[in-house]
């Protein structure tokens, strides 16, 4: 298993840490005044204007030689359709045979060359995991690194690069 050095608690930890958006990038488009009656938020989803539609799911990238991934948190924007057909299906059990959906990214991570409105596939996931998100094949260094994997010093290298 991994071990990383937090420079926030000064203190080692087992395993990779999750990185996560807590909101779509373009939920800071909207003007503050209207954000408390135009965006609906919540950890899992966000509807802005009722017109643009995000689900929050799970961009996995697989450490070489290691039994881990390292997962970033992302924003995908859906067509009304799916998103209902998502939420419809939020708490079923079983709904990994619904989809795939296809979306935009709408996140930008900050290691990587820009990030946003991406094609993505949205994958659901059984017994309330968030959705896995498949990017489309590019040489963009982070599709490159879904297909491919990083290193475990590649991973641990954006640990530190994030807690700064």
């Amino acid at each position: 298993m991994a071990r990383f050095h937090c420079t926030h608690c000064g203190q080692p930890h087992d395993g990779i840490p999750a990185f996560h958006a807590d909101r779509p990038t373009l939920y800071w488009d909207v003007p503050e005044d209207k954000r408390a009656t135009d965006v609906f938020l919540t950890s899992d989803s966000c509807v802005i204007a009722n017109r643009f539609f995000f689900v929050h799911g799970c961009l996995d990238i697989p450490i070489r030689d290691q039994n881990e991934v390292f997962t970033w948190g992302v924003w995908i924007s859906l067509k009304k359709e799916n998103f209902i057909l998502w939420q419809d299906h939020l708490e079923t059990a079983q709904r990994s045979h619904i989809g795939p959906f296809f979306g935009w990214l709408c996140t930008r991570l900050p290691i990587y060359p820009d990030t946003m409105h991406w094609k993505s596939l949205v994958h659901l996931c059984d017994n309330g995991i968030r959705p896995r998100i498949e990017l489309e094949a590019t040489d963009h260094p982070l599709a490159k690194a879904q297909c491919d994997g990083i290193t475990l010093q590649a991973a641990l290298e954006i640990v530190h690069e994030l807690q700064k």
